[in-house]
């Protein structure tokens, strides 16, 4: 298995778990559960989130280091931000 298809399986797998972990937000709303568990979930998902899109950032960078002298450094540059906001 290459790198890459590696670093996609890895990926799509984080993606699953946190597709559950939204469904479960929303069965807590559903449920009216307590605000602080509903929160301390929702912090876990978005810090799950950031770390996803971390990994993404990095596949992509790796590709983009292969093909340097071709790559655009404000396409770069473009990505990064994205990530950051």
């Amino acid at each position: 298995m290459t790198a890459a298809l590696q670093d996609k399986t890895k990926i799509l797998h984080r993606l699953r778990r946190l597709e559950g972990q939204v469904r479960g937000l929303q069965k807590m709303v559903e449920e009216d559960r307590e605000c602080k568990e509903i929160l301390t979930l929702l912090s876990g998902v978005r810090s799950a989130l950031d770390s996803v899109g971390e990994e993404i950032l990095e596949a992509y960078l790796a590709r983009c280091q292969a093909n340097l002298e071709r790559t655009d450094p404000a396409q770069l540059v473009e990505v990064v931000r994205l990530l950051r906001r």
